[in-house]
């Protein structure tokens, strides 16, 4: 059997720790999924929203602490973090700049 030169040993074994790793396969997962039809398909329907409730809050003037949350949490982040951009990142900076509303103001008459 042929021994091997320890530094190019451990480099083999690290390299096989890194393929092995699930934090690669994720990343290859990823990178994979990036640009299938489903992808694509979310991240046009999150656009379309961000766009519709976006422009929905600036007309108001205004948007609550919960509906902004909402609106960059659960939906302009993961449409940023999936690839979008654009128009979208637009309307997200505008929403950034509406005042805070409180919710109670809602229900006044």
């Amino acid at each position: 059997m042929v021994e091997l030169n320890p530094i190019v040993n451990m480099v083999l074994t690290v390299v096989c720790a890194v393929i092995a790793s699930n934090g690669f396969w994720t990343w290859w997962m990823h990178r994979q999924d990036k640009n299938s039809a489903t992808n694509r398909l979310l991240i046009g329907l999150a656009h379309d929203r961000i766009m519709t409730l976006g422009m929905q809050y600036i007309h108001q003037g205004s948007i609550t602490a919960d509906e902004y949350e909402n609106f960059r949490t659960y939906l302009y982040e993961p449409y940023h973090d999936a690839g979008g951009n654009g128009s979208a990142t637009k309307i997200m900076a505008e929403v950034d700049r509406l005042p805070i509303r409180s919710s109670s103001e809602d229900f006044k008459s």
